[in-house]
Parts: C-alpha cells; sequence; structure tokens
C-alpha cells in the first residue's frame, strides 16, 4: 500500500476560520492524507488566511512568504483568496499554487488532490480519525459554528464581501455535531457565527429534527437543546436584539453559561449612526438592566471601536459615558483602522492617528477601573472553574465568565489530581484588573 502524503497546515484569523481549517484537515485525513507539524515533509502547505483588517493581511502574507521559503509549494484559501484580496496575494506571491476563498472546503480538497495526487486508502484499522473530526482546541473545549456570512453592513467591515450574506446551519445538523462533540469528552461548547441572534432568519426559523425531537432554527431553540447536553454552553457574538432575551432566564436556571459577547462598537448613538450599526446604545443599556436583574450573574464581554472616522471629542466621552453605566465585565478595544474595501473610507473627518491613540488609552484606562471594580467583588464567592493547564504552581482555568484566550483566567493554587477539563469549585482569595486566584 502506497505511504499516504503529508500535507502541512497554517491556521490564521478567527475562531470561525478555525473551524473551516478543522473540517479541512478532517476532509484530508478522510481522504488519506497524513497532516505534517513540519515544512520539511509536507507534499504542499496549505495557509489559511485572514483578511479582516490590514494587520490581518500583512500577518497573512508573511506566513505565506515563510511557507514558500521553507517548503515552495503553497495551496492558499480563506478570507484572502476571493475577489480582490486574491489578486492582493498573486502580487505578492505569484508562485503559489492556487488559491481558494472562505469556507471553500470541496475546492480546497480539489487543490490538494490536483497538485499532491495521494494514492494510500485509509484503512480503518490503521487511520483512525475521531469521530467528531480533527480539532485544533484542546480535547475538553470546541467552536461550533451555526452560520456563514452576515446580513448587516457595518461600514468599517467587509465580512460580507468576503464571506456573503447568512447562511444557517439546519439545526439538527448543528445538534449532531455538538452531541458527538460532547461524547468524545468536549465539556464547553463555543457557538460562534457571525451574528448568533439572527441564526435561522434566512431559513425563516424552519422546523428541523434531532433526535428525531423536532426543533425551530433559531437562537432560544438551539440555546435550550445544547443546555440539554450536560456541557458548558457560551454564546459569542450576540446582537443585542429583543429576542434575545428569551435566552435570559436559560442562563438564570442554569442550562447556559451566563455569558453574553455582544460586539457594541460604540456609545455614540450618532457614531454608531455613521457606522450602520444595527442597535441603538440608549436601549442596549436598558437591555442590559434587564439582563441583570433576570440574571444577575451574568457576565458581558463586547469591542469597541475609538478614532472612528468623524469621531468628535463629545462623541467619544459619550462613548465613555456609556461605559461607566454598562459596567461591562470584558471589554476590548481597537483603534480604527482603514480596510481596504469597507465604505468607511469614504467617510470625511479622518481621526488622527496620535488622537486614536490618546482616546485608545483613556478608554482603556476607564476600563480597566470597571474591571477591576466588577472581579474584586467575586473575593470571598466560591465559584466553579473549568481547568486548563497543569504547572509547576498550581493550575490555570476559566469561571463561567471567562471565555479561552479572550478573557482573563483563575489560577488554582492546590492542583492535586487535576487535569485539563475537570470543572472544580473553589473560594476566590484574590483579584487583579483581569484574573482571580483561588485556593
Amino acid at each position: 500500500m502506497p505511504h499516504p502524503q503529508k500535507v502541512g497546515f497554517v491556521s490564521l484569523g478567527c475562531p470561525k476560520a478555525l473551524v473551516d481549517s478543522e473540517r479541512i484537515l478532517t476532509q484530508l485525513r478522510f481522504d488519506g492524507y497524513e497532516l505534517s507539524p513540519s515544512y520539511e515533509d509536507a507534499g504542499v502547505v496549505i495557509v489559511n488566511t485572514c483578511g479582516f483588517i490590514d494587520s490581518a493581511k500583512e500577518e497573512s502574507l508573511a506566513a505565506i512568504g515563510e511557507a514558500l521559503e521553507e517548503n515552495g509549494r503553497v495551496l492558499v484559501t480563506g478570507c484572502m483568496g476571493g475577489g480582490e484580496q486574491a489578486d492582493l496575494v498573486l502580487e505578492r506571491h505569484p508562485k503559489v499554487l492556487g488559491i481558494t476563498g472562505p469556507a471553500a472546503y470541496e475546492e480546497v480538497l480539489s487543490e490538494v488532490r490536483r497538485v499532491l495526487p495521494n494514492q494510500h486508502t485509509p484503512d480503518p484499522k490503521i487511520d483512525l480519525i475521531p469521530a467528531q473530526g480533527v480539532k485544533l482546541t484542546p480535547r475538553h473545549y470546541a467552536y461550533l459554528k451555526i452560520s456563514e456570512g452576515c446580513n448587516h453592513r457595518c461600514r468599517f467591515c467587509i465580512i460580507p464581501s468576503l464571506r456573503g450574506d447568512l447562511v444557517s446551519r439546519p439545526i439538527g445538523d448543528v445538534m449532531r455535531e455538538a452531541e458527538q462533540l460532547v461524547r468524545s469528552g468536549v465539556k464547553e461548547l463555543l457557538v460562534i457565527s457571525q451574528d448568533t441572534s439572527a441564526y435561522g432568519v434566512d431559513l425563516k426559523y424552519k422546523t428541523d429534527f434531532w433526535d428525531g425531537r423536532p426543533l425551530k432554527t433559531n437562537m432560544q431553540s438551539l440555546a435550550t437543546a445544547l443546555g440539554d447536553l450536560g456541557a458548558w454552553v457560551r454564546m459569542h457574538y450576540v446582537y443585542p436584539y429583543p429576542h434575545v432575551d428569551q435566552v435570559i432566564p436559560l442562563m438564570a436556571e442554569g442550562k447556559v453559561l451566563p455569558y453574553l459577547d455582544i460586539p457594541l462598537q460604540h456609545g455614540s448613538p450618532t457614531v454608531l449612526k455613521r457606522m450602520k450599526r444595527p442597535a441603538a446604545s440608549e436601549k442596549t443599556l436598558d437591555r442590559i438592566q434587564s439582563w441583570r436583574s433576570v440574571c444577575p450573574d451574568i457576565t458581558l464581554r463586547s469591542t469597541f471601536i475609538v478614532g472612528f472616522p468623524g469621531e468628535t471629542e463629545s462623541e467619544f466621552n459619550e462613548l465613555l459615558d456609556f461605559i461607566k453605566e454598562a459596567k461591562l465585565d470584558r471589554v476590548g478595544c481597537f483603534k480604527y483602522s482603514a480596510v481596504e474595501g469597507a465604505t468607511a473610507n469614504e467617510l470625511d473627518n479622518p481621526v488622527p492617528e496620535e488622537v486614536k491613540e490618546e482616546r485608545w488609552h483613556r478608554f482603556m484606562a476607564l476600563q480597566q477601573e470597571i474591571s477591576a471594580d466588577r472581579l474584586q467583588q467575586r473575593v470571598g464567592q466560591s465559584i466553579d472553574v473549568m481547568i486548563d493547564e497543569i504547572g509547576a504552581d498550581g493550575a490555570v482555568g476559566r469561571s463561567k465568565g471567562d471565555a479561552p484566550e479572550i478573557d482573563g483566567v483563575v489560577y488554582v493554587a492546590d492542583a492535586a489530581n487535576l487535569k485539563p477539563g475537570d470543572i472544580v469549585n473553589r473560594r476566590v482569595l484574590d483579584a487583579d484588573d483581569y484574573d482571580l486566584w483561588t485556593a
């Protein structure tokens, strides 16, 4: 039997791109290819690119260049694989062997078969592939992508031009994948999409079936069904629409984690209007207050942009006032960066870089105080902690309010007999601006 060909893989970008990488790698394994951890023995290297902002594009182009230098045979896929961005790749790296766009699973596989024909036939006794497929995350948590694309046309974003309009996966398919992940040992499901709260709108919330059970294809039905699997369920990229209110009682009941990742982007109504964002800041503050009245333990994370074209000092102060009132638990902030193809580039009055920098520092200083105060309130409480790593000085884990890699961590002093994926209850002894310490 011929020895299987080896494929190298570089995955860049957000968790949604990571899921794309996992699907491609799983299919390659099913096709009999082996995965190579190094450039040296790979017959071809696939680079899954990110093209959301200029810095991500440069990182992707640098990764392609490195793969070409180290291996010489490179296929490009992902967000830089379509339209004008593909032209940019070819202009910088004309020696790539092929380019495909985001979530183009079959096209990627066709390109691999073209440039690296594989005569190896998988033997189920030898070439074992886990039922949940190839995963790039630790064994105890996994991303669950429920849809692709987005129907919004925010001026700073080019996702719709990269990935198209919203396409929701049938809820039966999502639940079968989630069930298989939990059976394989996954303890936490991180629900991701471009707009989780819009899930199912393109399918007109069509009824589908999971294990003989009829389910509407919408966010509430999905959260309810996922809550029955016994794993932590964390909801990301949720716009604060009114129907999201229906999910909050599930958090209060412990069915899903009391955590929402809501990409608010700004607190000034006029800036939000220029951004063409779909929600108003005043209604969002009311909604946050309502959510906390139903589920006092809810953790709210968000991201904001400072220095959007035309942002005045008064509008920036409205943003500061917003976060003072909202008191969000976890916050990321970005200085606005022009993205090729974004309609925001056509707006007047760009904010000078030094002003963006100064506003970013003021924003982060204020949010740091808010975060520290929110975490200080946890001192003395007993919390559940999911263990991620075991080290010489104890364990590192996360509370229900911490998503992996983007939020804080919980340091656990006594790690005796613990392993990654364990969930333990510990008393909080101390806190700083972002992290907690327990016994």
